[in-house]
């Protein structure tokens, strides 16, 4: 997450790739840098637009995308990074057939609300007084995203007055709270998902609290199902599909003590919290790789990537996705 969002002199992408070219239609994209900024180009023969990039959102494990400044707006980029082709292609929803002019085919206008949204999920202390303030902009999701300001904590901590209580703690709350409203409000919960079109489409498969809160006996208020059951928001995301097991397996596997255990942030295994729900029934199936069956893989179209859904279910062959 700390490399969710970064300057176009700190992205690796950029750093190795000098000069990245894409074509559609009539329309010729560059993207050229070097030690000092990286230019984002578009020509259609005739007249050319150009603008230092400003921002790289993503840290391109799946993608990287650019915003740019033009005529005194935030734009993103038409075309983005695409790790599993190394190179360019369409950013994803952005693609136009026949863009009626050399602006709209560069870059789509993101309005004020848009912009406020991308940027204070990507960063931090993006908003003051819930207006987007890019001069006080922490690229990345640092400490203070998700703990909120620091100071008073670190003061309290260098004199050893014993005042915890001035941090945010996330671990405070519910596991509804935690997974639909806190990690929700960006990763999208049930919620905001269900204010858009069509539930966002298969694009809400990358909407993990939305997907996870429709799965097939989901109890939201159950530890056991929240965002941090598997995931340590202070560690690098495991991408091996068998490292997941181990977090099944508290649940699903009689013949253990899973009655009575829970999952401790370094996976260890202690007692079972009061209120936590009864162990699953062990997999007919199979003992190992349990996100194969359980936990498909889901390609958006353009993406060039298969997104774990977290909508957990039996999946049968041919089954329609379900949204």
């Amino acid at each position: 997450m700390g490399r969710a969002l970064q300057k176009p002199v700190e992205s690796a992408v950029l750093r190795t790739h000098p000069r990245m070219t894409f074509r559609a239609g009539g329309f010729s994209y560059e993207i050229v840098s070097d030690s000092r900024q990286s230019v984002y180009r578009v020509t259609d023969g005739k007249e050319i637009l150009d603008e230092p990039i400003l921002y790289a959102f993503g840290d391109a494990h799946v993608a990287q995308t650019y915003v740019f400044r033009h005529g005194g707006k935030l734009f993103e980029g038409r075309v983005s990074y695409y790790a599993a082709i190394d190179g360019l292609d369409w950013t994803v929803g952005d693609a136009l057939h026949s863009p009626p002019s050399l602006k709209e085919a560069a870059g789509r206008d993101i309005d004020s609300d848009e912009a406020r949204n991308c940027f204070s999920c990507h960063g931090t202390a993006a908003l003051a007084n819930g207006k987007l303030q890019l001069d006080n902009l922490i690229p990345g999701v640092s400490c203070e995203a998700c703990h909120g300001p620091g100071e008073k904590h670190a003061t309290a901590k260098l004199l050893e007055t014993g005042a915890d209580s001035v941090i945010f703690n996330p671990k405070t709350l519910d596991a509804e709270t935690l997974s639909q409203e806190f990690c929700g409000a960006c990763h999208r919960g049930v919620d905001s998902v269900a204010m858009m079109p069509d539930l966002g489409g298969i694009n809400n498969v990358r909407f993990q609290p939305y997907r996870l809160f429709n799965s097939r006996g989901h109890d939201p208020k159950d530890p056991h199902l929240a965002c941090t059951a598997c995931h340590d928001p202070h560690l690098n995301l495991n991408q091996q599909d068998a490292g997941n097991d181990s977090h099944c397996k508290i649940c699903h596997d009689p013949g253990t003590a899973a009655a009575t255990l829970h999952v401790n942030r370094d996976n260890s295994a202690v007692a079972k919290r009061p209120g936590a729900s009864s162990p699953g029934t062990k997999c007919p199936v199979a003992d190992v790789k349990c996100v194969t069956c359980h936990m498909p893989k889901v390609e958006v179209p353009r993406s060039h990537f298969q997104f774990t859904d977290h909508r957990i279910r039996i999946v049968r062959p041919g089954e329609p996705y379900p949204y």
